[in-house]
């Protein structure tokens, strides 16, 4: 079973990555670069593995929501971040 999910989760990063890889073939406004889908899928297996922890370890079911919901949250605000430079960082690439 342990292994079904960790397999699962990493045809799932596959499946979000293929997206821009696909639309690249089909507009110049898609254009990402080796070193993005690396750090993408950093993000998302990172992600992924926090959010299998904490479904695995964490009992309450309150206690698991609210932390796979502030996971996700963090993994947006990253997102944003690096794509669009939201808070001005350094990681914004500007």
């Amino acid at each position: 079973m342990k292994n079904k999910r960790f397999i699962g989760i990493l045809l799932t990063i596959a499946v979000l990555l293929c997206i821009p890889l696909i639309a690249m073939q089909f507009t110049s406004e898609v254009v990402w670069t080796l070193s993005d889908f690396i750090i993408a899928g950093i993000l998302l297996l990172g992600t992924g593995i926090v959010i299998e922890v904490v479904a695995r370890n964490i009992r309450s079911k309150k206690a698991r929501i609210v932390m796979i919901i502030g996971t996700l949250m963090v993994l947006f605000l990253v997102w944003a971040e690096m794509a669009v430079g939201i808070f001005g960082s350094p990681i914004a690439g500007s």
